[in-house]
């Protein structure tokens, strides 16, 4: 697994620095210190190997989100669940260029990759928790949508609007943490024991999801 690690690491970088369709198996055996013929003991195809990449990136992501879910349940307010998840993803070089809208370094991957991302990351399942644990508004219209395009929109703004680089990331949280409290969630929240249980859902949902991924990423 270490090697693994190493080859996904050095994957990682080149990705960020180079771009998906420019980097070959050759930059990433070399940049991993290991032969060609390594790599392909772990993935047959660059694009098995990039498909790792992305789910390992994701887990780490998510089991973040555990750790702090678990050490405070009321992470689980969904303002301080997008606020801490944008300042995890910024520090994750991977993840922030597939949701920044800076599409260069992910040309060239198929559009039919099997990334599994949406069913790792449980989105409408964790939504689902939400709504039937009264986080979230229910006289907002079309609120699934109004939540993915209020979340969406603080990572796309950077693309559209050259001043909002200059905000530090904790600053641009801040501002998705108010804008979603004050949007979509119910003026009273619920109390502690209710919050509990919904960290423990959530917790459990991806209990179950990340060990079969964790598994595929090492064993192809």
């Amino acid at each position: 697994m270490k090697r693994a690690d190493r080859i996904l690491d050095a994957a990682a970088e080149l990705l960020v620095r180079l771009g998906y369709r420019k980097v070959t198996i050759e930059d990433i055996a070399q940049r991993a210190g290991v032969g060609k013929g390594t790599v392909y003991l772990h993935w047959r195809t660059k694009q098995q190997l990039f498909d790792a990449l992305l789910l390992r990136e994701a887990i780490a992501y998510l089991e973040s989100l555990l750790a702090e879910l678990r050490r405070d349940p009321a992470t689980v307010l969904p303002h301080r669940l997008l606020s801490f998840s944008f300042v995890d993803v910024q520090a994750r070089p991977v993840l922030r260029v597939l949701v920044t809208g800076d599409t260069r370094p992910i040309q060239g991957m198929p559009a039919d990759r099997p990334l599994r991302s949406q069913e790792l990351l449980a989105t409408k399942r964790m939504f689902d928790l939400l709504v039937s644990h009264g986080l979230l508004r229910d006289d907002v219209p079309n609120l699934p949508y109004a939540m993915s395009a209020l979340n969406s929109g603080f990572y796309l703004v950077e693309g559209l609007d050259p001043q909002a680089a200059e905000l530090e990331v904790r600053a641009k949280a801040d501002s998705l943490a108010f804008v979603v409290r004050h949007a979509l969630e119910p003026p009273s929240p619920p109390g502690p024991e209710e919050l509990a249980q919904a960290a423990a859902e959530i917790i459990a949902v991806f209990e179950d999801l990340i060990p079969p991924y964790r598994q595929w990423i090492y064993q192809g």
